[in-house]
């Protein structure tokens, strides 16, 4: 797309296309962990599934860390081709690249020499701990490949291909559901096969992002450059709050974890793993949506489309509504279905956990996209302050009080309202925020 159709085009049929495909790629991206969850539930077992939950916390650092540069340097590069600062697109762009394998690689030295004690402090238990153990390592391995996949799908969506980084994420997504019932039934490789078709599925993606290169229409290339480090701060600081969202459910995941292991057992543990892992898929389509308006937002605000950025806006939420009153629809008409899916030895308590927990649970989806549309609103806009403040107060912030409040009073009934109710006050700040962007836009 041209700089003219971004600006001066019909903004509905704009939304439209990139919102459309980056939902679908966000669902095939975050299959990554759903499709581990279906195959560990049915081929491994239990124990396996509290594995993998207790794991998941670690995935979603790297994930994170990939998505707060590539979130970052994406968003830098968008203003910048909305100012028409074309002089700066191949330097944004390698020094990104280049943060992203020094990080990485950074991790996976440090993760293989301690991979032990990171099982442990994740909260790996004496039955869980082999386990865990055997699927973090071959995660570890993969840090780089994981980071990159997510920068590039990035500056793909924002150089005006979000077709392509769609099907980059459809493609590993694909990857890694064939692969992983390759690995568990027929050959037989549990946990470390199911890491495997993890750890593979990034390098899948970027070999297809690797053709954007090919084309003509392409704005930016690795080239020789001094790296500006007040830019890097500025991409850091920009794809903080995306890195806030991702890795914050890892630490929700942690903290339930402890959480339920203090006031029940195991079991609980694996029924919280079912929703959050469902929650996933849910959290990405309205990933989808923000990351879908981000690049229009940015190029309209960098060009001072100030009226076309509202109206993105407000169909972003309007989106996000929609998709969470059926999200909640559906956990309140098919709770027992959503929970069989993953109940591979067909244990009528587990069932019967999960499906308490999702009828409750479920209510944070009429809010939760709304939250994520705004904090990827004000990084698109150049406001990394609120847009902070939204993604640490609905990861973090406003969940502790709650989590720790109510279990101990409620037991599991507790534990399941917790998320919708930090949503709920997130929601009250976010819109005061949001009302206090918009009018300092507008005085600007």
């Amino acid at each position: 797309m041209s700089h003219h159709q971004i600006t001066q085009g019909n903004i509905v049929t704009l939304f439209a296309r990139y919102v459309s495909v980056n939902i679908l790629g966000m669902i095939g991206l975050s299959l990554y962990v759903l499709a581990d969850t279906f195959f560990v539930a049915n081929g491994v077992g239990s124990t396996g599934l509290v594995a993998l939950n207790i794991a998941i916390p670690l995935f979603s650092l790297i994930s994170g860390l990939g998505m707060l540069i590539g979130m970052g340097g994406g968003t830098l590069f968008s203003i910048a081709y909305g100012r028409g600062d074309t002089s700066s697109f191949d330097r944004i762009f390698t020094q990104t690249l280049a943060v992203t394998v020094a990080i990485g690689a950074a991790i996976t030295l440090a993760g293989l020499c301690f991979t032990r004690e990171i099982a442990l402090l994740l909260g790996a238990t004496p039955s869980t701990l082999a386990y865990v153990v055997e699927y973090i390592r071959v995660i570890l391995t993969f840090t780089v490949a994981f980071m990159l996949n997510n920068v590039m799908l990035y500056f793909v969506r924002n150089d005006f291909e979000p077709g392509l980084a769609m099907a980059a994420m459809l493609a590993g997504s694909l990857f890694n559901i064939v692969f992983d019932y390759i690995f568990i039934y027929p050959m037989d490789m549990g946990m470390f096969g199911a890491a495997l078709a993890t750890g593979c599925s990034p390098v899948v993606g970027m070999c297809i992002l690797s053709f954007h290169f090919w084309r003509k229409k392409n704005h930016f290339r690795l080239a020789r450059c001094s790296f500006s480090g007040s830019e890097i701060l500025r991409t850091l600081s920009t794809g903080l709050p995306a890195f806030i969202t991702e890795f914050s459910s890892g630490v929700v995941i942690f903290l339930f974890n402890m959480v339920i292991l203090g006031i029940s057992d195991e079991l609980s543990v694996a029924a919280y793993g079912i929703i959050a892992n469902v929650a996933l898929v849910c959290v990405a389509v309205f990933t989808g949506i923000g990351q879908g308006i981000q690049p229009v937002l940015s190029v309209n605000f960098g060009s001072g489309q100030q009226d076309r950025v509202r109206k993105v806006l407000a169909l972003g939420c309007i989106t996000a509504l929609v998709f969470g009153g059926l999200f909640l629809l559906s956990g309140l008409l098919f709770p027992e279905t959503i929970a069989n899916i993953f109940n591979g030895e067909n244990n009528p308590e587990l069932t019967q956990i999960t499906v308490q927990g999702i009828r409750i649970y479920f209510f944070a989806f009429l809010l939760m996209g709304v939250n994520i549309v705004f904090s990827i609103f004000f990084s698109a806009v150049g406001r990394p302050r609120p847009s902070f403040c939204i993604a640490i107060l609905r990861g973090i912030l406003a969940m502790i009080p709650f989590l720790v409040i109510l279990p101990p009073l409620l037991g599991l009934t507790g534990v399941w309202l917790v998320i919708p109710l930090a949503e709920l006050t997130t929601l009250a700040v976010g819109a005061v925020l949001l009302l206090r962007t918009l009018k300092q836009m507008k005085a600007d």
